[in-house]
């Protein structure tokens, strides 16, 4: 430790949540604090995630346990995860993600059949996947401004606007 400074903590992502249904594949950059801490994607209350994909499902999924939101997901063909697998970071802000360790993305989604779509929530996702998937696909790959409340450059009803384009992607609703 020098100059007083608290050394960034190794941090691990979670286990992507798909299955072969899946059309949609959004991938985050790495769990915030809050998240890893609760072992649930897109912990935070400052985080809009549930509640935007709340609006592009047309179905409440904030209202559901964690377990629940995940399946409701997976049933309209979206899946989740993560495009680090793990970094030492200090916080919960991407800049501050230092020796990344990434996954194989390529490889991943190579086993998901029916994907036809990945959608990059938020720059790092976008910068860092795009850079792992690389050009060689015929899948349709969207950049949406992160959901992340630290991202506050976009009004959430401007967030709401752009991720509502994955609309098109999502299976209709079986209830």
């Amino acid at each position: 430790m020098r100059n007083g400074l608290i050394p960034a903590v190794r941090k691990a992502a979670f286990p992507p949540s798909v299955d072969e249904r899946t059309t949609l594949l959004i991938l985050g950059s790495l769990p915030g604090d809050a998240s890893i801490r609760q072992g649930e994607y897109y912990a935070h209350r400052g985080n809009a995630f549930w509640s935007l994909m709340s609006d592009v499902l047309g179905d409440d999924l904030r209202a559901l346990p964690y377990a629940m939101r995940l399946k409701r997901l997976r049933t309209r063909g979206v899946g989740l995860w993560d495009v680090i697998e793990s970094a030492d970071r200090e916080g919960s802000l991407d800049s501050a993600i230092r020796g990344a360790e990434f996954r194989d993305l390529r490889g991943f989604i190579a086993r998901l059949p029916a994907l036809r779509a990945i959608a990059f929530n938020g720059k790092t996702a976008s910068v860092q996947g795009r850079r792992q998937i690389g050009t060689a696909t015929e899948l349709t790959m969207i950049d949406l401004p992160s959901s992340s409340g630290a991202y506050a450059m976009l009004s959430r009803d401007k967030k709401a606007e752009a991720w509502r384009t994955l609309r098109q992607w999502i299976a209709p609703s079986q209830h």
